[in-house]
């Protein structure tokens, strides 16, 4: 699913996302927990402002971003 993302870029284009919106609403990535490379893609798992787990994709071909995976967090 496509995102649009908000990323910083520092020492290269779209280093990590910052932000992110997904079916209208807006998400502050507050966390990134695990960063990994692909043949042609770069990976990262966030924690959003809403306490939720996301894996968002950097095809840096295509320059695009992707919602690879989503899991809500433990409410107890």
């Amino acid at each position: 699913m496509k995102v649009t993302v908000s990323a910083y870029s520092g020492y290269k284009a779209n280093e990590r996302p910052c932000r992110f919106v997904l079916e209208g609403r807006s998400y502050e990535v507050l966390e990134i927990l695990d960063q990994w490379y692909g043949p042609d893609s770069q990976y990262f798992k966030v924690k959003a402002d809403d306490q939720n787990l996301y894996i968002l994709r950097y095809h840096s071909v295509l320059e695009e971003w992707t919602l690879e995976s989503f899991r809500q967090a433990n409410r107890g």
